[in-house]
Parts: C-alpha cells; sequence; structure tokens
C-alpha cells in the first residue's frame, strides 16, 4: 500500500474540517442534553444550570446567565428577573442589565456586540466597559412572546463572537425556551396542588372552629348556617355558655375573603372566647375585643359584630353591636325592631367606646341575624337581594321554626342570584322563643 501524502494546503483542509466537525459534535451533545431535558423532571433551576454550564464550556466564555421574565410581578412583566450564572470575575451590570432587557423586548432578536465601548447603542461607562468587552444574547421566545434572554460574556481567548456562535445559542435558545416553560408550567401546578391540599385542611380547620352542635336549651329554637363563598372565609358564629342561666351568641363578619379573612376570624373568635367567660357587660367585651384586635392587625382589616347574652331566667338579651347589619327581632304579634345599639366596627379605632342594650323575648318571638353576604347577593344584573326581602321573609315565615326559615330566606337567595356566583360568605343565625 502506498502512504498517502497530503500538500500543505490540503492538509490545512482536512484539519479545518476536523475542527468543523469537532465543534459540530460538541454542538449536537449540547442540543441533545437539552432536547433530553424536555422529557425529564428537571426543575427550571437545574435547567438553567445545565444551560449555563454548556454555554460555559462551549464558548469559552467567562460568563453566562439566563434570566427570565417573572411572571408573578404584577406592577410591570417586565421588571422583576430571575438571574442564574456562573461565578466568575465580573457582574453584570445593572445599567447594562436594563438597556439589554429593554433592547430585547423592543426588537425580540438576537443581539450581538463585540466592542461594547464603541457600541452606540448603549451608554457604558468607562469602568464598566473594562469588565465586559463583548456579549452575544437571544431571546428565548414562547409561541412569539419574549419569556428571558440567554446571554454569555467575554470569550476567555479575548476573541469575537462569530456568526456560528450566534446560529448556535439561538438553537440553543429556541430549544430551552420550550423546556424552560414548561418546567416552570409543570412548577405552577405543582404548586397550586399543594396550596389546594392547605386550603382543605384550612377548611376543614375553620369548620371545626364553629360549633359542631347547636345548643338545646328549654322554651327556645336556635339554627345557624355558614356558607363560605371560597374554601375557607370570613364569617363566624359561635354559641357559649356562660354558667347555669346564660349564653352567649355571636355573629362576625371579617373584611375580604379567602385566607387572610379566615385567619383573622380565628384570631376573633379566640378573643371573644377569652372575654365572654369573664362574664362582662357586652359593650365591655366589645371594647376589649376592639383593643386586642387592633394591637393584633395592620390596620388594614375590620370586623362586624353582633354580640348578645341570653338570660334564661328572665328571657332577656343584653347585646351589641359593632357595625353589623341591624339583627331584626319580630314579635309574636308582627311588631319589628332593629337592634342598633353598639358603636363602630371592631379594628377602626383603638379606642372606639360601646353601648349595650337589651330586648326581652317573649313566646312567639324571633331573632334574624345575618351578613352582608346575604343582603348584598347579586344578580346578573347587578341588583342586591337587599335587606328589605330579609324583613319580608322574615315576617312571611316567622310562624316556622328557625331551620324552616332559613331555608325560606337562602332559597330566594338563590333564586335571586340564579346563575350568578357566590361573591361573599354567606351567615345566618336564628332564635325563637316558643
Amino acid at each position: 500500500m502506498k502512504n498517502v501524502e497530503y500538500s500543505p494546503s490540503r492538509a490545512a483542509q482536512l484539519e479545518e474540517e476536523n475542527s468543523r466537525l469537532k465543534i459540530s459534535v460538541q454542538e449536537l451533545s449540547i442540543l441533545n442534553e437539552i432536547a433530553s431535558a424536555i422529557s425529564s423532571t428537571l426543575s427550571v433551576e437545574k435547567i438553567i444550570e445545565m444551560i449555563v454550564q454548556k454555554c460555559l464550556k462551549h464558548f469559552h466564555i467567562e460568563q453566562c446567565a439566563v434570566m427570565l421574565l417573572d411572571r408573578n410581578e404584577e406592577s410591570s412583566d417586565f421588571h422583576t428577573m430571575i438571574r442564574k450564572a456562573d461565578e466568575s470575575k465580573i457582574d453584570i451590570p445593572y445599567r447594562l442589565d436594563s438597556q439589554l432587557t429593554g433592547w430585547m423586548i423592543i426588537n425580540k432578536k438576537s443581539l450581538l456586540v463585540n466592542d461594547i465601548k464603541t457600541d452606540q447603542r448603549f451608554n457604558i461607562t468607562p469602568d464598566i466597559s473594562v469588565k465586559i468587552r463583548s456579549f452575544l444574547a437571544v431571546p428565548l421566545l414562547t409561541k412569539g412572546i419574549l419569556t428571558g434572554i440567554i446571554g454569555v460574556f467575554n470569550k476567555k481567548d479575548k476573541m469575537d463572537f462569530t456568526g456560528s456562535d450566534e446560529r448556535l445559542l439561538s438553537i440553543i435558545a429556541s430549544q430551552s425556551a420550550s423546556v424552560i416553560d414548561n418546567a416552570r408550567l409543570l412548577e405552577d401546578h405543582q404548586a397550586l396542588i399543594a396550596l389546594q391540599e392547605e386550603l382543605k385542611h384550612a377548611a376543614q380547620i375553620q369548620k371545626n372552629l364553629l360549633p359542631k352542635t347547636l345548643p338545646e336549651l328549654k322554651d327556645y329554637q336556635i339554627y345557624a348556617i355558614n356558607i363560605p363563598a371560597k374554601e375557607v372565609g370570613g364569617d363566624y358564629y359561635d354559641f357559649i355558655k356562660i354558667g347555669e342561666n346564660k349564653i352567649a351568641f355571636c355573629l362576625g363578619d371579617v373584611s375580604g375573603k379567602g385566607l387572610s379573612a379566615a385567619l383573622l376570624m380565628a384570631n376573633l373568635q379566640a378573643t371573644l372566647r377569652s372575654q365572654i367567660f369573664f362574664d362582662l357587660p357586652c359593650c365591655e367585651t366589645v371594647q376589649r375585643a376592639n383593643l386586642l384586635l387592633n394591637q393584633s392587625t395592620d390596620g388594614t382589616q375590620f370586623v362586624t359584630l353582633f354580640i348578645g347574652v341570653i338570660d334564661l331566667m328572665s328571657n332577656k338579651i343584653k347585646f351589641c353591636n359593632a357595625g353589623h347589619n341591624y339583627p331584626i327581632l319580630i314579635t309574636a304579634d308582627g311588631n319589628i325592631k332593629r337592634l342598633e345599639e353598639g358603636g363602630l366596627l371592631l379594628g377602626c379605632l383603638t379606642e372606639s367606646t360601646y353601648k349595650e342594650a337589651s330586648v326581652e323575648l317573649n313566646a312567639g318571638d324571633l331573632l334574624c341575624i345575618f351578613t352582608d353576604g346575604i343582603s348584598e347577593a347579586m344578580n346578573s344584573d347587578r341588583v342586591e337581594f337587599s335587606e328589605e326581602k330579609i324583613l319580608d321573609l322574615v315576617k312571611e315565615f316567622s310562624h316556622l321554626n328557625p331551620e324552616q326559615i332559613s331555608r325560606k330566606i337562602l332559597g330566594s337567595v338563590r333564586i335571586h342570584v340564579d346563575d350568578e356566583p357566590q361573591s361573599d360568605d354567606i351567615t345566618l343565625l336564628l332564635i325563637k322563643r316558643i
């Protein structure tokens, strides 16, 4: 076999081809690893770390950064960036960071700068330009929407970024965008499932805070129901026995809905229970509760509260109304009284003072206490159910027992709102002397 001799030009050509082949193999390796991540369960952070490390190794650069737009930022979709970069001797200057992202948001295409000091598109101070000589940035696009940026900075050999570098980084970005987006969606889904589980537990805890059974009293019928608008709510009712001949009852409505309202409701319950056992006048119990509530809240949440104490010997109710919808007292002969006496809602002013009043319950008298989730329930025409309708229903069905009256009221609310979703917590408490 004859030895094959290559001319210097042919040898140089083969070396160049081998070099291109080696680069192509490296490029395919990078792309293969990113493609493998598509079918994996890697987290967003792990995927970004992989992209950063592969870019650092292949492009022989000092730094690589993957910047993602924060989808949870309410003030601006493009304000907060999540950055994951390799540790190196340089940091991405904030001014460059904001200019780069601003340019990318507008243009949504790759950007190659080999001499940042002379590039007129960026206003870079001399000390910063010493640190960053050149960079290449490409957008992460998902269905044409910018979701982030991959940026590589300063080749270690001080060579320029090339069109081949730009092509490969664009391919990496094209594959990475969908991988990262899918990973973020998966993490969001997992977080949502975890939140739903937490809300289920919270709903069960809140349900356990409400009375498990209603009090059974001689000569009295009592019924109460709570229907939260969400998994957990801010309405609250309670019955607390005081000695042998008294029983306290209360109904509160915390401003807002959801978890924050539920937490304040639990706080309110603990506060009231600790105070009611002292058997103080209702006005003093409410005043103390208001003081304690002000100390544990930030002034942005409030509570309306009606509290009463039935003396089973005299059949009198002493009560205090702290900014709540006026309960309806309808007597056996049809007379109506609204229980207004009390003061401001809780959490409004630390030094609020409250008044106490009393009424007597005779045989056939009915007391109806409700939250604004009933009176303000709206239909598709934005018409509220109204307190007037509650009053009419209580008058019409006062001969029934409290549970039957509750069904009539809530059934009428459902007819009124029709297909409109429940927008507020609903709570109803009825006490009738028989």
